[in-house]
Parts: structure tokens; C-alpha cells; sequence
């Protein structure tokens, strides 16, 4: 299967109908885990995990999300089907996800002000799209491995042998990319508006 991305760009808030009917989509482990975080974030985990329905759907033609474990090191994976591999991101206003036959990571930013002295420090540049283009790539690379927030805050390393990464084309003002195992580049990248992710 190739590796296929779905982006969703939330430009209003949820009805309390649509907040309803997302929030019985999930399983009771997701959705338990979603209550503890602040009620202002769920609009966008939600959609993540509506992504990862719809694009479950399209390519597995499974109706319902499947049980979800995290291994030791916090990554997120489907214990009942080992070939299905992926990762879902979320920023204020836009979410990822995307599937793989083998380990892969999303990540989705909002571009914003970061200090000169910060960007210098994290990713040795000194705008905010090279920033985030850096952080992104960071952090897919990361959630494909599970390796750990501490790894991402050190220098970047230069990729391994068999990873590769690939910027997305996101939304105007975001900045997203993915990291796989695989050589061939995304495709298709589906970028969805809220109202056609509904």
C-alpha cells in the first residue's frame, strides 16, 4: 500500500452536534483519554481520529476504528492488524493522519512567532517556516520510530539508512511532512475542509 495522507483544516468551531456525534466514534480507551485533556484541544484530536476512520475506511474498508495499544515507547498501534501502520498529528485548526504498511509518522504545525534565539537554538535557522519545516520533520521522524521528545530536541541527525522523509503540501500558513520507511513519496494527499469531513 502506498503511503497515503489526509489533512483536514477545521476553519470553525464544532457544532455541539458534530462535537456529540465525533466523540461516539471513538472507542472508550480513546475517548477516556480524551477527556483529560482541556476541552479547547478535542476539535482537533477528534478530527485526527475521524481522519484515521475515513482513511481506514478507504483503504481497508473497516467500518469501526480497531483497538489501539501504545508500546513502551508511546507509539500508538493497531495490536489486532501488525501490517496497518499510522500516525495522526494535530495543530490549532488543521489535523493529520496517514497509513503505511510499515512504520511511519505524520506531523502537522501552525507556523507562528518563535524568538529568533529559540530557532537558532533548536534548528539553527532564523524564520518561522524554516522552523517549522524543521520541526516537523523532527517530530515525524520521531513518532515513526517512538524514539522520544528528548531525541527530537537534540541536533537532527541526518536520515538513516531506509528512512526517508517527505514534505507535505498543507494548508496556507502550516507546515507538515511524513516519515516512512518506504521510497516512494506520499500519494494521494487528500486536504479536506471540516464541512467535507463531516
Amino acid at each position: 500500500m502506498p503511503i497515503q495522507v489526509w489533512l483536514a483544516r477545521m476553519e470553525r468551531p464544532l457544532t455541539e452536534q458534530e462535537y456529540g456525534d465525533m466523540i461516539a466514534l471513538l472507542p472508550d480507551a480513546r475517548r477516556e483519554r480524551l477527556e483529560k485533556l482541556p476541552k479547547e484541544k478535542h476539535q482537533e484530536v477528534l478530527c485526527a481520529y475521524l481522519l484515521l476512520r475515513m482513511a481506514l475506511w478507504e483503504q481497508r474498508s473497516w467500518r469501526d476504528l480497531p483497538r489501539i495499544e501504545v508500546d513502551e515507547l508511546g507509539k500508538p498501534f493497531f495490536p489486532d492488524h501488525p501490517d496497518t501502520h499510522f500516525s495522526l498529528s494535530h495543530t490549532a485548526g488543521a489535523a493529520a493522519a496517514v497509513l503505511a504498511d510499515t512504520p511511519v509518522g505524520v506531523d502537522i504545525e501552525r507556523v507562528r512567532p518563535v524568538s529568533v534565539r529559540a530557532m537558532e537554538r533548536i534548528a539553527g535557522v532564523r524564520t518561522e517556516a524554516a522552523f517549522f519545516r524543521s520541526w516537523v520533520r523532527r517530530e515525524a521522524r520521531v513518532k515513526r520510530t517512538g524514539s522520544g521528545i528528548v531525541t527530537m530536541m537534540r541536533t537532527e541527525a541526518p536520515l538513516n539508512r531506509g528512512e526517508f522523509y517527505y514534505e507535505v503540501d498543507a494548508f496556507h500558513g502550516y507546515a507538515a511532512g511524513v516519515a516512512a520507511g518506504q521510497p516512494e513519496p506520499p500519494q494521494p494527499v487528500h486536504r479536506l475542509m471540516l464541512d467535507q469531513l463531516l
